[in-house]
């Protein structure tokens, strides 16, 4: 965990992704060198935003504005000098601080779309801040970047239901939910797992048409960075699969893979890669265009 004291105390951890993003770092190794370091880089960056808005139970804030705002206003800040030696618009760093200090307050997702807004957040960001690390130039492969960012992130809250209400998140829209409490959640009763089953399947299929989204726009990477995020995706898609293989069971424990399972994922993905542009065609509009999506 990171100091919530200090401004600044952000400092590259090479071990970040291998430590804490295993399907990641997984799927790095198919990523020419200098690329993964760039991704390993950006993960680590926005690992340590992560840390620092969970690491107390306190409203923090006040201390990641501060923080974002010594790496807008300091040019010799670390990651605002990662960013520009990457060409990377730091705004959209600003859209994911934006999503972290969400999660500062009593989180409640009251709407599909507000759903949606908030993965844009914390992830789609991600997908954006990825494309001049994989060489991506093509402005029509932003809405696939933030589009296959969603997905994850809705592969993320599906996995996570449990450990975030003992946060007492509930990333859950009320008008899929109802009343149902985190509450109600760490303590489920045998009347509501169907309910909760039928939520975890809503949530897997709706991630399910935003990975199609993020793959059908996989032409516009090269291709000798392409391979390296397509198993990526595969592999984190491959969790959403689990939990459709357990036919959307709630479980108290993470739906993890595997090294045996990602390997399986990686090995059947190979064939799917050079076929992508023919399985992959067609892109469902889900979502409106957020503003910082085509700076």
């Amino acid at each position: 965990m990171v100091s919530v004291k200090s401004v600044s105390g952000y400092q590259y951890d090479i071990n970040s992704l291998r430590n804490h993003g295993k399907s990641f770092y997984w799927a790095s190794f198919f990523l020419p060198h200098q690329n993964k370091l760039a991704a390993s880089e950006l993960y680590s960056i926005c690992r340590y935003f992560d840390d620092l808005a969970d690491d107390s139970e306190k409203n923090l804030s006040e201390e990641i504005k501060s923080e974002y705002q010594e790496i807008i206003t300091n040019e010799l800040n670390a990651i605002n000098k990662f960013f520009k030696k990457n060409n990377i618009k730091i705004d959209i760093l600003g859209d994911l601080v934006k999503g972290l200090l969400k999660d500062q307050e009593k989180v409640r997702i009251n709407t599909e779309s507000e759903l949606i807004e908030y993965s844009y957040e914390v992830a789609g960001t991600v997908g954006l801040m990825m494309l001049p690390i994989i060489l991506v130039n093509e402005p029509n492969a932003r809405k696939h970047a933030v589009d296959l960012g969603i997905a994850m992130q809705l592969t993320n809250i599906a996995r996570d239901i449990y450990e975030d209400a003992k946060m007492d998140r509930l990333y859950i829209p009320k008008e899929w939910m109802g009343d149902v409490s985190t509450k109600d959640l760490i303590d489920l009763q045998d009347s509501d797992k169907k309910k909760v089953a039928n939520i975890l399947e809503k949530l897997i299929k709706l991630s399910d048409i935003f990975y199609k989204n993020g793959f059908s726009g996989l032409r516009y990477i090269p291709i000798k960075t392409r391979l390296g995020i397509f198993i990526s995706a595969q592999v984190y898609k491959g969790i959403g699969n689990k939990i459709k293989q357990n036919n959307y069971r709630y479980d108290l424990q993470r739906t993890y893979l595997n090294n045996y399972e990602k390997l399986w994922i990686t090995i059947i993905s190979i064939p799917k890669f050079f076929l992508i542009k023919y399985i992959y065609k067609n892109y469902t509009s889900l979502r409106d265009t957020f503003r910082n999506e085509n700076l």
